[in-house]
């Protein structure tokens, strides 16, 4: 059985010595008295949460899965899962971050994203339920009437009623203007949604009294096309005028997918049989409410893979401490025993520190990006809120990308680390492989991410907002670039931050020619991104290291941290080089194909 231990006190150095993210807090007004021990305190609890209530269900609930009743279509959740559920809201983790007017506590967005990442490793599946709600309530709160508002987020605030986003039917899924699911205006001003919608994750479950769904549907007269959606909230029961539940709503689980993983969520298929539902902002401009909801599921689905990679992480670790075989290459080192633990082995601590790498580096990443979220909505600066949203843009399909395909190589890494054990269902490793595998499909598949980065987010405004993020880097050199303890950190960001400009211009000239140059290399180019990101941010952990040991701290935590960074610029990084050649080659290889796709 696998075990897991809450990462607090990396965490709390991503937040406090990295980041300082206090000293932040202190310029926005919202959070000016929030400190570090609180923060810490705060995730102390969760992390006993995460560990005790929800990671003990990961297995079970796996092997149980979800059941329909087609009579009625009620749906059952994997045994534990509501009574976990109602500790979740007795403690009071639904409203950690959420406004306090609807009844939430007010605590920082990386609060709750700290707190999220330990709920995922512990259990992905299980989690999917409540989180789904927090992109659902940011939607309504943007964008949702005050009447809107008050009927349905204290509710889910509390966590009495959870949230879903209702996109995809079977003839598309990225391609959101084919949608068919119709709404016709009645005569009170409500509407009557029609259709069917799938993948539907949490989209039904015996957790909660409600499920508040945020569904996208055509108007009549509506134009053709992705300008002609429209957002609705359809609940699952009407909700009166006194905020009791009132009728049985004609929106309905028609059947569950069978799925390679995550098989404790219900991802349902939705029946719209003249569902009641009201207009969330205005008519055809549906996606604008539904994007504030998507990219916060991005950021999610970022946080699942890294959720994942730190526990296959942890558990790999302890089983290549544990398990003897063969003798080190260089001599034995357990002479007691016979064989060594094959923790000796150089390829063995690559697959841990490519895990390790990756975990440690999406932790400071996904940290930062709360940050910047938080700023782009509270800071009284408003040029400082416009910054920071749009590098938060920029970054968000890296977050979902990079990560996802980052925690794909690391759990199967560590399932290798098991070796034939991994692949055997008892040890838990391949449990975390098929979960992670849905992170990189869902909330726009990563290829949708990559052409969203290199098409809108960087070739849209001509390069602007990448050039930002270089500043960060030029930043850093510029501290740095004499510091000889640090060149080993710095001249490969510096090399790839001067790289990226010429990079980027020869990918949009050649796609200015022919836009399919553009599809050929944002795959790579994402990946290229990525790992600039994640460089600097090594390079950034690289020098609190470097500064704690060289004032005389003999923690071994940050001789941990500066080891793990060398390992990542010398065995990960390097994979830059690779893609370049390989996004510059260009779509004639791909597209000239046809005979040989015959």
């Amino acid at each position: 059985m696998p075990t897991y231990t809450p990462p607090l006190r990396d965490m709390q150095f991503v937040m406090h010595e990295l980041l300082n993210v206090v000293d932040d807090f202190k310029q926005l007004p919202k959070h000016a008295d929030i400190d570090a021990d609180t923060i810490n305190a705060v995730l102390e609890e969760g992390g006993k949460f995460a560990a005790e209530v929800t990671f003990p269900l990961n297995v079970s609930g796996d092997a149980e899965g979800c059941s329909i009743d087609q009579a009625s279509h009620a749906v059952r959740t994997p045994k534990g899962f509501k009574e976990a559920y109602a500790k979740y809201i007795a403690g009071g983790w639904a409203a950690l971050a959420c406004e306090p007017e609807f009844g939430g506590q007010g605590l920082p967005l990386v609060v709750n994203q700290c707190f999220y990442e330990m709920l995922n490793s512990a259990n992905q599946a299980w989690t999917m339920y409540p989180g789904l709600t927090h992109g659902a309530y940011a939607s309504l709160v943007t964008h949702g009437t005050e009447e809107q508002k008050q009927t349905y987020l204290h509710k889910m605030t509390s966590g009495e009623w959870t949230g879903t986003m209702c996109l995809t039917e079977a003839h598309c899924g990225t391609d959101l203007g084919l949608m068919r699911t119709k709404a016709e205006p009645q005569p009170d001003g409500s509407y009557k949604l029609t259709g069917n919608k799938i993948f539907i994750s949490a989209g039904e479950q015996d957790l909660t009294d409600n499920i508040i769904h945020l569904v996208l549907a055509r108007l009549p007269d509506a134009p053709p096309g992705i300008k002609g959606v429209s957002l609705f909230i359809v609940p699952k029961f009407l909700v009166n005028a006194d905020g009791s539940l009132g009728a049985r709503n004609g929106i309905y689980c028609g059947g569950l997918e069978h799925k390679m993983g995550i098989h404790g969520n219900a991802t349902a298929q939705l029946v719209l049989d003249g569902a009641i539902g009201t207009l969330v902002g205005q008519p055809n401009k549906g996606m604008n409410g539904m994007f504030v909801m998507m990219n916060a599921a991005r950021l999610g689905v970022g946080n699942q893979s890294l959720g994942l990679t730190e526990v296959a992480y942890q558990n790999a670790l302890a089983y290549a401490k544990e398990r003897i075989q063969m003798r080190s290459l260089s001599g034995p080192k357990a002479k007691d025993k016979p064989a060594d633990p094959i923790i000796v082995h150089p390829d063995v601590r690559k697959m841990l520190l490519t895990a390790k790498a990756y975990a440690e580096g999406g932790r400071a990443l996904l940290c930062y990006c709360a940050m910047l979220l938080e700023k782009e909505h509270n800071h009284p600066d408003e040029k400082v809120r416009k910054d920071s949203g749009e590098l938060l843009a920029m970054l968000t399909p890296i977050v979902k990308a990079f990560i996802t395909d980052n925690g794909w190589t690391a759990t199967s890494a560590c399932l290798q680390v098991f070796g034939g054990h991994g692949y055997i269902k008892e040890w838990g490793m391949e449990q975390f492989v098929r979960d992670a595998r849905i992170n990189m499909i869902y909330e726009g598949t990563n290829t949708v991410q990559s052409l969203d980065l290199l098409g809108r987010k960087i070739l849209g405004n001509n390069g602007a907002t990448l050039r930002k993020f270089g500043k960060l880097v030029a930043k850093l050199v510029e501290e740095e670039g004499v510091n000889e303890k640090m060149a080993e950190f710095i001249t490969p960001i510096a090399v790839l931050g001067e790289q990226m400009t010429k990079f980027t211009t020869e990918i949009g000239f050649k796609g200015f020619q022919n836009p399919d140059e553009v599809g050929a290399a944002a795959v790579d180019y994402l990946r290229v991104a990525g790992h600039l990101v994640f460089g600097y941010f090594w390079a950034r952990m690289a020098q609190v290291a470097l500064r704690q040991i060289g004032a005389g701290n003999s923690d071994n935590f940050y001789l941990a941290k500066l080891q793990t960074a060398r390992f990542y610029f010398a065995k990960l990084f390097p994979e830059t080089a690779t893609l370049m050649r390989t996004a510059r080659a260009g779509s004639k290889v791909l597209m000239d194909t046809d005979a040989a796709l015959l």
